[in-house]
Formats: structure tokens, C-alpha cells, sequence
């Protein structure tokens, strides 16, 4: 074979070859809380922040509910207000599976069958009071709690969290929340 047919036969593995080393330094796996009582995570979590999907941009009022099935999948609503506090009332359910049933903080979230959307439980605090939901890709993130609103020293450290998880905390949103009392 002549030297330039080689080359050109080469150029494509080459130029991907350089493309992979260019790709940046490979970060550590994202690590996850030690464990998870299920029984105590289920119930509501008001999103107060989150680095969005294309679905959560402009949302607001977003909760989050989780019911343990019989057959121990995750049934989940995911209830928001699309535009603002007065928008339209939105609703999703995808279905969670936990993976790793050693910690029970790696789920994988199915919105479409088969994909089953990666999903880890970064940080929960002892009173199961504050989570912090994030993705190996470090692409999305969902800083929830028990009650619409965190103090912001609070909210900072979730910040700070994600921050030393290799997240780019300039891209999270506040997720507005605004609930009428009865």
C-alpha cells in the first residue's frame, strides 16, 4: 500500500485518537451516601434548586413524591407549575429502580421505556430533612427538602457540596416556590 492511501486510511483513527486525549482529566465517581432507609426517603421533597433539564426550565412549585411499590420500584410524581407560580400545572411519573441495593442511593429513573436515567443520592442528612440528587455526568443536579424553602447557610452548603463534587454550581437555578396557607 502506498504512503499516502495509508495515511488517509489513518487520518480518522489519528485525529480521534488526539480528540481523546483532549478530552480533560477524568474525574473520580461521583460518590454517594452510605446508605439509604427507603422507608424514610419516600414521601415529599420540594425541589429548591436544580441544574435543569430541558423539561425544568421556567418551572416553579416543583415537588417530588416517591411511594415504594409492592414490587420495590420507586413510583414518583413529579408535580410543578410551568412558566411561574401561576402556570399550568404539570405532572410527570417516571418509575425508580434501585441499583444498588447494598446503599439504596443509586437509582436508575425510567421516564421512557427502556432508559433508565442515572440518579444518586449525593447527599441526605441525618433527620432526612435536606437531599442533594445528582448524576455521574455531573450534567443535572436537584437540591431538594421536606419544606418549600432552606436557609440560605444552608442552601450555600448543598452549593458548596455539589461544587466539591465537580459540578459547575453557576449553571443551578433556584426553583421558585410559593404556597398558599389554608
Amino acid at each position: 500500500m502506498k504512503p499516502a492511501a495509508l495515511a488517509t486510511l489513518l487520518a480518522p483513527a489519528l485525529v480521534l485518537s488526539a480528540l481523546w486525549g483532549c478530552r480533560g482529566p477524568a474525574r473520580p465517581p461521583l460518590r454517594t451516601v452510605t446508605s439509604v432507609d427507603l422507608g424514610r426517603f419516600m414521601g415529599d421533597w420540594y425541589v429548591i434548586g436544580c441544574i435543569p433539564t430541558f423539561l425544568e426550565k421556567d418551572i416553579a412549585n416543583a415537588v417530588e413524591s416517591y411511594r415504594l411499590a409492592p414490587d420495590g420500584t420507586v413510583a414518583t410524581t413529579f408535580t410543578y407549575r410551568k412558566g411561574g407560580v401561576d402556570g399550568p400545572e404539570k405532572r410527570m411519573t417516571p418509575r425508580g429502580f434501585v441499583l444498588d441495593r447494598a446503599s439504596n442511593a443509586v437509582w436508575g429513573m425510567r421516564f421512557v421505556w427502556p432508559i433508565k436515567a442515572d440518579y444518586r443520592i449525593i447527599h441526605l442528612d441525618p433527620d432526612y430533612r435536606v437531599t442533594v440528587v445528582a448524576r455521574e455526568k455531573r450534567d443535572y443536579a436537584w437540591i431538594m427538602a421536606r419544606t418549600p424553602t432552606l436557609p440560605a447557610a444552608e442552601y450555600d452548603a448543598t452549593l458548596r457540596l455539589l461544587s466539591e463534587a465537580g459540578y459547575d454550581v453557576s449553571k443551578v437555578r433556584k426553583v421558585p416556590q410559593s404556597w398558599s396557607r389554608p
